[in-house]
Order: C-alpha cells, then sequence, then structure tokens
C-alpha cells in the first residue's frame, strides 16, 4: 500500500514528519535512484527502495520510547551545527530516536524520545492540547493581577498565548517557587511570559507531558516507558 515518503520516512526513524519534509525538499532523497525534492510523492515500501543520503532506509520494527530528565547545557536536538552536548550524548540506544518537542538549553526536566513517528505526531498536534507542566524559580512575587495577566493570555512576539494556569508554591527570600502548566510549545514561552509579567525565570523545569511524569529520576537519567504509558501515548 502507498503511503507519503515523509510518512515512511518517519516510520523509519529518520526523523519527524515534519523534519523529513525539510530533508526532501532539501534533495538528499532518493526512491529507486531519483532524487525526490517536492512533497506528495508517494512510496510503496513493498516495492520501492528509498535512501537518504545514499543510505538505504527501512521500517523500524523496534519501537523505542523514553523519558529522560534533561539537564540544563543540553541541546534537545539529534545534532548541533555548534558542537554542544545533545540529548543523544545522554541517552544510547541501537534505534535512531528523536525528541518529541523540545526543551530549552538552560530549561531541565522532562523530554519524550522516539522513533516511532505516528506516536510523535500525535502528542506534536496543536489540536491535542496535552498539558505541560513546570517548576519555576521566578525574581520576585507575582501580584493577583499579574497572574490573571499570565493566565488570560499574553502577547509574546505578535503571538497571544492560550490559556494557561500559574500557581504560587513557595516564597523564597525576595524570590518566588511556583508551578506553570501550559499546552503550547513556542519558543521559550514560559520564560517570555514570565517577563511579561516582570518576574523573570531564574530556573525551570518541566515536570509533566500529559500523563508521563518526570518522577524521582535525576538529571541525565532516563528510563523507558512503561506500557501504560505506552498505551496512553498511542490512544491520544
Amino acid at each position: 500500500m502507498e503511503e507519503r515518503l515523509q510518512k515512511f520516512m518517519a516510520r523509519c526513524g529518520v526523523a519527524s514528519r515534519r523534519k523529513c519534509e525539510e530533508i526532501i525538499t532539501g534533495g538528499r532523497v532518493k526512491v529507486n535512484d531519483i532524487v525526490i525534492s517536492e512533497l506528495g510523492h508517494k512510496v510503496d515500501p513493498e516495492k520501492d527502495s528509498v535512501y537518504v543520503d545514499n543510505k538505504i532506509i527501512n521500517i523500524e520494527e523496534n519501537k523505542v520510547y523514553i523519558a529522560l530528565n534533561k539537564p540544563e547545557g543540553i541541546v534537545s536536538t539529534v545534532k548541533d551545527e555548534k558542537e554542544r552536548k545533545t540529548i543523544l550524548d545522554l541517552v544510547k540506544t541501537k534505534e535512531r530516536i528523536y525528541p518529541i518537542g523540545r526543551l530549552d538549553y538552560d530549561t531541565s526536566g522532562l523530554i519524550i524520545l522516539t522513533n516511532d513517528g505516528d506516536i510523535y505526531n500525535r502528542v506534536i498536534h496543536p489540536r491535542q492540547a496535552i498539558n505541560k507542566v513546570y517548576i519555576a524559580l521566578l525574581e520576585g512575587c507575582a501580584t493577583e493581577e499579574e497572574i490573571s495577566k499570565f493566565c488570560n493570555g499574553i502577547d509574546i512576539d505578535g503571538y497571544i498565548t492560550a490559556k494557561a494556569n500559574f500557581e504560587m508554591t513557595k516564597r523564597i527570600g525576595f524570590n518566588s517557587k511556583v508551578t506553570i502548566t501550559i499546552h503550547e510549545g513556542k519558543n521559550r514561552q514560559i520564560r517570555k511570559m514570565c517577563d511579561v509579567i516582570g518576574h523573570p525565570v531564574i530556573a525551570l523545569k518541566r515536570i509533566s507531558v500529559g500523563e508521563i511524569t518526570l518522577g524521582n529520576m535525576e538529571k541525565g537519567e532516563w528510563r523507558n516507558l512503561t506500557e501504560e504509558e505506552i498505551k496512553y501515548l498511542k490512544n491520544l
């Protein structure tokens, strides 16, 4: 049965479907020795041979689902042009895996990695609106008015954020520890939102993505997802 080339590539564990589209338009993909550089091409996995950078790709039979506690100072991509350490320096598997979403360089916490392109697209798709929970240490203590502003939508770089949740849990000197819940994932979103209300982030950690939680993993530690967690992701 034929399927779109980028979907087949994602199922082979090459990268996320969106990244696979970039690889195609970059002229790095051949189907039966013909370079394909436009989207929309379909392949039959039973008949066609697909090559990325002149290496044949095949369906990843062994699906991998991993939860990592990413430390600060680690890039949440598989490669970095500045040659900084990436999450793949921490997680060693035989399979080619990639992260579902990203965490900022200076943010720690939960990030999920997989070679399952279907799961990636389920989690990353905006319609899912999956809650992501963060613990943040902020400068100062937000007022009720500032918290209301944060929760009801803030303009960051011309984008109005969706409704969020902001709960102050502890005062630490002149600063505050808060729990923040959002379901979006714009670049440095929480940091920008906190800047707008006048309480910049000192430290930020993600503790859950939907029903997948960080638990008591140490920074740099990783684990395979449980069957229940995998079932949850597949049922999104």
